[in-house]
């Protein structure tokens, strides 16, 4: 899915994009999934708790976000004096998709007392029915922030739900979604890869279906984070060899960081396709059109920024 220019149109469009985010007081958020020059492009560049605290403490006018559609609306809850925008709002995740409001609806009147946790990949409205939000980084502090006697009802990740569910030992009920590149990287793949790079530490973000296997888990040179904690171990480990199970993109960052050290992607299936949706090209058609904007309807907002808001101070 790469883009179609030379290297001297590419410049071109760079220089535009750069003129126009100072004419229009905006900010370029962007996911580490996104294309690497979009990355180089993005002002902020993180995982989805980094991002969303950047969209809550910016001071631009327009925030033009890179990734799939829910990040945006995350922004948009939590910036609504910003305009949002997407460079495509076709861009969709097939884990947001597996749960609606109603499905949360049903459940409250069911357990009235009881608390939703929302993993932040969902929908505005989906948000809007959750107690409280998490992220990969910090999903083990919020349930473990929440009463014993409380249920939980985590969603809409069944993997990330096991893997909390399996280093706190918390009983949750999990709704039964997953992530369409994540749920591919089963303890078999994992270990083959492991057994192939002897030397190579593996680190696995807990969206993948291996996240509950105490055989992975006990495995010495197996590491589980977010993508910001893979980033964070590549760093500052001595290991020069890295195995990254996770979407293939955030490499491009790793290999910035860790210049002399190796990461080897988990395979060609390590793709999220909506991800790569944002181009330079449409980039700038959407910094200079102020398209396509994602404006959460403000009854949803309202009820939605709670639970977001109980993340952030998490």
């Amino acid at each position: 899915m790469e883009s179609e220019y030379t290297s001297e149109s590419r410049q071109d469009i760079i220089k535009e994009i750069e003129k126009l985010k100072k004419e229009k007081n905006a900010v370029i958020l962007a996911h580490y999934y996104t294309l690497p020059e979009i990355q180089d492009i993005s002002d902020y560049l993180g995982d989805s708790l980094e991002l969303s605290r950047q969209a809550a403490s910016t001071n631009a006018s327009i925030i033009l976000f890179c990734g799939v559609n829910f990040m945006a609306e995350t922004a948009s809850i939590i910036s609504p004096d910003k305009k949002v925008i997407v460079p495509d709002n076709t861009a969709g995740c097939s884990l947001a998709e597996s749960i609606t409001g109603k499905d949360l609806q049903e459940w409250k009147e069911d357990n009235p007392d009881d608390v939703i946790v929302s993993y932040v990949n969902t929908t505005a409205e989906v948000k809007a029915y959750t107690d409280i939000c998490c992220t990969s980084a910090n999903a083990l502090k919020v349930v473990k922030s929440i009463p014993s006697e409380k249920k939980i009802l985590f969603v809409p990740d069944k993997n990330l739900g096991r893997y909390i569910r399996y280093k706190t030992g918390r009983d949750m009920e999990i709704w039964p979604g997953n992530c369409c590149v994540h749920n591919r990287f089963t303890t078999s793949v994992v270990i083959s890869l492991a057994e192939q790079y002897s030397d190579a530490e593996i680190l696995i973000h807990p969206e993948s279906s291996c996240s509950a296997d105490p055989y992975i888990h006990n495995h010495s040179r197996i590491f589980f984070y977010s993508t910001s904690g893979m980033i964070k171990h590549a760093v500052e480990s001595k290991a020069q060899q890295f195995v990254i199970i996770t979407e293939s993109e955030i490499i491009h960052r790793l290999k910035q960081l860790c210049p002399t050290k190796e990461f080897i992607p988990a395979g060609p299936k390590a793709i999220c396709r909506d991800m790569k949706k944002s181009t330079l090209e449409n980039v700038l058609t959407a910094l200079r059109d102020e398209k396509h904007e994602i404006r959460v309807e403000e009854n949803i907002r309202k009820m939605a920024w709670p639970s977001i808001e109980r993340m952030l101070k998490i």
